[in-house]
């Protein structure tokens, strides 16, 4: 599988690779990137940052790439991206967030620091960065990278 990870730039974006073993890691952003290339990852630039056209940027490189699941890292990615998630499903693409009409539950205050990191798909919890947890099983349309401090205090893992 092939998954891009935005905010690629971030030093997030290199602890969630881990989370990824045995798959292919594109992580990208805004403007300037480092042009590496290795046989697990790479890192490529989404090109001028434009809020207004996020979805359609990211669709339309996902498509030239060939991704199969997306996570968004930038916090004004997660929106727009939640609303385009069917759209994004009929190219074959999952875009890796809680459906959007509950997308806003899970943001963050920007100020609020979280220790651990957990992978949701489809209700199971893949990754956890916390040593001995035992993640519950949750709904299967509930997906997503998610900072928390207490495993029921779940927010999304942004930048």
């Amino acid at each position: 599988m092939k998954i891009l990870i935005t905010g690629g730039n971030n030093a997030k974006a290199l602890k969630l690779m881990k989370a990824f073993p045995g798959h292919f890691v594109l992580l990208a952003d805004y403007g300037d990137v480092p042009g590496i290339v290795t046989e697990n990852y790479a890192f490529s630039s989404l090109g001028v940052l434009n809020k207004d056209s996020i979805a359609h940027i990211l669709l339309n490189f996902c498509i030239t790439e060939a991704i199969d699941c997306i996570i968004p890292l930038h916090a004004y990615e997660i929106e727009p991206l939640a609303k385009s998630a069917v759209l994004f499903g009929e190219y074959g693409i999952q875009v890796l967030l809680p459906d959007a009409d509950v997308v806003t539950g899970y943001l963050r205050d920007e100020k609020q620091v979280l220790q651990h990191f957990a992978v949701y798909i489809h209700g199971d919890c893949i990754f956890s960065s916390e040593e001995n947890a035992t993640p519950k099983k949750l709904s299967s349309s509930f997906n997503g990278v998610f900072g928390y401090n207490k495993a029921d205090d779940l927010k999304l893992f942004t930048i």
